[in-house]
């Protein structure tokens, strides 16, 4: 009986030792790998200012990527600017030096910071990424903002208020903004890491607002004649929503403000409007609405 006793005591004690081996094993392997991205931030160089005043060499860094033909493998650049600026209906969200939309992705995670689009996702979203011991140079962004996570590539990525951020590769030149509110995941960042144009900016929540300082239409009537004229055609939700008449629209009624696209699924030329409006041309978009973002 007591030998018993001892070989199980024994067995425990064999377990614990084991199990507590195992749990430093994991402490040890997540504290090396967060001491080896706070050596890689170290190793990084802020400079205030932008790339041109900094006389960063040209055909380098952000400047490096041709307008519209982002590497289908997200290549490391010496440096990278993070600029707080305006583009389209977004102020303000952050561009690169090349002036091209930054953004973030709500599937990510900013507490700790996580990126989680890879292989197809990064070739349409090529993430910001930074080689060890480059530059970064902050412009209108607070250093203490700045950051980079590593990558499932080995990459350093950049990241503004722990959301790493990226291009989109249907942005064709500066200024674009045809990822915003792209698979209702997808929008500019502000300089603190918040979402562009969003009325909540809570950090997670949010529908992709119009950034406009008034309440978001959650319905809309559109009209296929002018001053509201039948038919018509009624939307009402939060999201994007595509119009069953595609192309008819020539004058609508909201409440607040909404966001208009001229392709499905919230894709192609878009315009932020507010309240009625009697006659779509006006704005250059008489018989060209296919989807509207509510909420």
């Amino acid at each position: 009986m007591i030998r018993n006793r001892i070989a199980a005591l024994a067995a425990t004690a064999v377990a614990a030792s084991l199990l507590l081996t195992a749990c430093n094993a994991t402490d040890e392997a997540a504290s090396a790998a967060k001491d080896g991205v706070g050596t890689a931030l170290q190793s990084l160089h802020f400079d205030s200012g932008t790339a041109k005043q900094n006389h960063a060499p040209a055909k380098t860094g952000d400047w490096a990527t041709a307008a519209g033909k982002p590497a289908a493998t997200p290549a490391a650049k010496k440096w990278v600017q993070l600029s707080a600026s305006r583009a389209g209906d977004l102020n303000p969200v952050v561009v690169n030096g090349a002036g091209f939309t930054l953004y973030r992705f709500d599937k990510d995670t900013a507490n700790p910071s996580k990126s989680n689009c890879n292989d197809a996702c990064a070739t349409t979203w090529p993430p910001v990424v930074v080689a060890p011991g480059g530059k970064i140079f902050i412009d209108g962004v607070a250093k203490s903002d700045v950051g980079v996570v590593k990558r499932a590539d080995g990459n350093l990525q950049v990241t503004v208020g722990g959301w790493p951020v990226y291009r989109f590769s249907k942005d064709l030149k500066p200024g674009d903004t045809n990822g915003q509110g792209v698979g209702g995941t997808w929008f500019g960042v502000t300089p603190d890491g918040q979402k562009a144009g969003a009325q909540d900016q809570g950090g997670t929540g949010g529908t992709g607002g119009t950034g406009t300082g008034t309440a978001a239409s959650t319905s809309v009537v559109l009209s296929d004649e002018t001053d509201f004229g039948d038919p018509s055609e009624g939307l009402a939700g939060s999201g994007c929503q595509n119009v069953a008449r595609d192309d008819s629209a020539s004058s609508l009624r909201a409440s607040g403000t909404l966001k208009i696209w001229s392709e499905k699924n919230c894709k192609g030329e878009s315009k932020v409007v507010q309240g009625d409006i009697a006659d779509l041309a006006s704005i250059g978009f008489d018989n060209k609405i296919s989807s509207v973002f509510l909420g």
